[in-house]
């Protein structure tokens, strides 16, 4: 595919340290790139090491050893705040827990990237707005994350990730906690954003059904990789023409 390299992990390894000299490695030299405009999952059983590569991936932990380059930077030699600004304008988080701020609505949960990234406050408000129409909450962008269901939450989620036009959206299990039905109006959102915005997606996965509606299926296996496969989806239009 072409286009420009978003993710570049080389030889990447994980070590925990569970007191000297026990050192406990979970990633042993994990290699692969995503272009831009990419639909990636990555699936794997617990204890794969899906954790950890996301940790690192999105710029939470540190490889012990090997390269990793997110859209140009080169992680090893960021500093810190650095770092912090980099995960807030380059990546956008969906987890499976939400992660939203219970006491403050959905409409300033959304904003509160922008707010991080310096935005001023009308223009945060307005892409917030347009943010949760996008995702089918424009009735709901006063309530509290309390006052919403799992799906709902998603959604608002889904649109905080977006508040930045990030580089690459990350999101761990993002139907774990859904039924299939909402899980499924989920995964139409992320295949809207990644066909009609050509949004950089990677998806983190323990389910081989989700993994293949992605182009391209990267398997982790005891912290290596051990494939990669192309996914059957076709494509909202196409699913829609049948």
């Amino acid at each position: 595919m072409e286009g420009k390299t978003i993710l570049d992990l080389r030889d990447i390894h994980k070590s925990f340290f569970i007191g000297t000299p026990n050192e406990f490695e979970v990633l042993h030299g994990v290699n692969f790139t995503v272009k831009e405009g990419e639909f990636v999952s990555i699936v794997g059983q617990s204890g794969s090491g899906k954790s950890t590569l996301m940790n690192i991936i999105g710029a939470l932990d540190q490889p012990t050893a090997g390269e990793y380059t997110l859209d140009g930077v080169d992680i090893e030699k960021a500093k810190d705040h650095e770092l912090s600004a980099l995960r807030n304008k380059k990546i956008g988080f969906v987890f499976q827990t939400y992660n939203l701020i219970a006491r403050t609505s959905a409409l300033k949960n959304v904003e509160l990237p922008m707010m991080y990234a310096g935005m001023g406050r009308r223009a945060r408000n307005e892409r917030a707005k347009e943010l949760l129409e996008s995702v089918g909450m424009s009735d709901r962008m006063m309530h509290k994350p309390d006052e919403l269901s799992g799906g709902q939450k998603q959604r608002v989620a889904i649109a905080r990730a977006m508040a930045n036009d990030p580089a690459i959206i990350l999101a761990d299990e993002p139907t774990g906690a859904l039924d299939s039905a909402t899980g499924r109006l989920i995964m139409d959102i992320f295949h809207k954003l990644h066909e009609e915005q050509g949004k950089t997606i990677v998806l983190i996965t323990h389910s081989p059904e989700l993994s293949m509606e992605t182009e391209r299926i990267i398997t982790l296996k005891d912290g290596s990789i051990t494939g990669e496969s192309k996914g059957t989806w076709q494509g909202l239009q196409a699913k829609e023409v049948k």
